[in-house]
């Protein structure tokens, strides 16, 4: 200490650090009231980078008045020193913290902007944080004196034991990483494994994928059982897919006429239930004499799986109508079937009746 420490000393320091942490409280209204009209806007780049700068800026407006109280104090060379290592900590676990938010919520919204409105990747989200965060924690020990190559070489060796431990983890870990920079499988879209699981994709994490039913139950599946299976993925190359309805008619019909009516019918709901396709052109292909029927497929169009349901609901019905409207028998099979009575001589007369059999040829 070059000199007595004097009350004016201290109410410069004290002046510094109050003016300090008086511009971060400030400073973090200004952001608070700048975030709140970032979120109307439609880009969300700039709420991610407000939201780092309400973490950062606060804090260095605070270091900046105690750096400035510490210089008004008559410190050692030795606790100036500390002091200025201790602030310089500050700002770089500020801005480190602030920069894994940043950089997660920047590959979040990629992620939502790439798969869906539900979608997910937390397995890239956390391994981006992560990094960050170990980038800054090495940076912190390099500035606070503390030689960061014996740690490296530590973790490394570490590592290897580590690694044989958690070779299922770890197993799981890479399948998800592959998953999702293969772009086979990405969060929102409907896949079914060849061991009958399906639905939506939820979330890509480091151990599992999840999915989300029809049902609306969740499929825990262990992403290198994931990776290893044979899956169809109902959502690539585009999510929209054709849809096969089977129906059928009776022989004595005019197939053009049955076909006329069958395509307008398809283009209406084409045009106005939801998930239908307008430009598409609906199709329809005769395909089998049946027993007591001509079976034909129906070829609609949908925006993604989940829609063909509805789709195929109100087809099936206006179909029905329209059939009744235009005469257009939709017939079912018959079987002749022969009664035998006995009479009081002993003479047997056969009584033959028509009953209709039950269809189990699928159609309208």
């Amino acid at each position: 200490m070059n000199r007595a420490l004097t009350l004016h000393d201290l109410i410069v320091a004290g002046a510094a650090i109050a003016a300090g942490a008086l511009a971060g409280l400030l400073l973090r209204l200004a952001l608070k009231w700048l975030s709140e009209r970032a979120r109307s806007t439609r880009w969300g780049g700039d709420d991610i980078v407000v939201a780092a700068l309400r973490t950062v800026v606060p804090w260095a407006a605070l270091a900046a008045g105690a750096w400035v109280g510490a210089a008004a104090l008559p410190l050692t060379r030795v606790v100036d020193r500390t002091v200025a290592q201790v602030l310089v900590a500050v700002l770089i676990l500020a801005t480190t913290i602030a920069a894994g938010r940043m950089v997660a919520e920047t590959v979040r919204s990629l992620a939502l902007s790439r798969s869906g409105v539900a979608a997910s990747a937390t397995i890239f989200v956390n391994i981006s944080r992560v990094a960050v965060m170990a980038v800054g924690f090495l940076v912190l020990l390099q500035t606070l004196g503390i030689s960061v190559t014996p740690l490296i070489t530590a973790l490394g060796v570490g590592g290897l034991a580590v690694a044989l431990a958690l070779q299922d983890t770890l197993a799981n870990l890479f399948a998800g990483v592959h998953i999702l920079a293969s772009k086979t499988v990405q969060p929102g879209d409907y896949i079914r494994l060849s061991s009958g699981e399906e639905g939506y994709v939820v979330d890509i994490n480091w151990r599992n994928t999840v999915v989300r039913q029809l049902s609306d139950n969740l499929v825990i599946i262990p992403n290198a059982k994931l990776a290893s299976a044979i899956a169809t993925n109902f959502h690539q190359p585009e999510q929209q897919m054709s849809l096969i309805v089977q129906a059928g008619v009776g022989y004595g019909n005019d197939l053009e006429h049955v076909e006329r009516v069958t395509i307008e019918v398809a283009g209406q709901v084409m045009a106005h239930v939801e998930g239908g396709i307008p430009e598409h052109d609906s199709v329809v292909r005769f395909h089998t004499f049946g027993e007591s029927r001509i079976d034909f497929s129906v070829i609609l169009r949908t925006s993604e799986y989940g829609e063909q349901y509805r789709i195929k609901h109100e087809f099936i019905k206006r179909l029905h109508r329209r059939y009744q409207e235009e005469g257009i028998e939709i017939s079912f099979p018959t079987r002749n079937v022969v009664l035998r009575q006995e009479q009081p001589d002993g003479i047997t007369l056969p009584h033959q009746r028509t009953v209709p059999a039950p269809d189990r040829t699928p159609g309208a």
